[in-house]
């Protein structure tokens, strides 16, 4: 179908228990599904950021954004599709080695900019933090070895620029 592609909704809200809940049931009651999601505390207490990640039509999009501003909990809602955002996930893995293959690994870890975190006489778990096509890139080089785990983060997404949507908040509460 023409236009899906992966997007990013970035989501201001109360800081209050049963917000995540409310908001992924709102994605779940209209039949939408979440690719990835982080929520984490934010500069102001009050507030705490949603970046939700969704393969959509840009039309859907605006439906999703639509109906997350009708929400009692949410402060403000961005829908990003571009450059105009910057979107990093953490990636952790694990991998079986022998010390023949430990310094090829080393090698793409340098190639990648990740960082060894754990290495023991028979494994070694990795860190890499980057953009979604960096990740996925990485994970695909290390295929080739045993990977015994791996565990990977939903983004986080900040617009480019100055200000904050916090900030936008406050500055309308004056």
């Amino acid at each position: 179908m023409d236009g899906i592609k992966q997007r990013i909704i970035s989501i201001l809200v109360s800081n209050q228990p049963g917000v995540l809940s409310r908001i992924a049931g709102l994605f779940s009651r209209r039949g939408y599904n979440i690719d990835a999601l982080t929520v984490c505390a934010t500069e102001d207490e009050r507030y705490s950021r949603m970046t939700i990640t969704v393969t959509a039509q840009p039309a859907t999009v605006r439906q999703i954004v639509a109906q997350l501003e009708k929400q009692e909990d949410v402060i403000k809602v961005v829908g990003f599709d571009g450059s105009e955002v910057a979107y990093r996930e953490l990636l952790l893995i694990k991998l079986a080695v022998s010390p023949a293959e430990r310094s090829q690994i080393v090698d793409l870890c340098t190639l990648f900019k990740a960082k060894a975190i754990d290495i023991n006489a028979d494994s070694i778990m990795l860190e890499l933090t980057g953009s979604p096509e960096k990740v996925d890139n990485f994970v695909k080089n290390l295929s080739v070895y045993t990977i015994l785990e791996m565990a990977r983060t939903g983004g986080a997404a900040l617009e480019r620029g100055g200000g904050s949507m916090a900030a936008d908040v406050s500055a309308g509460e004056e």
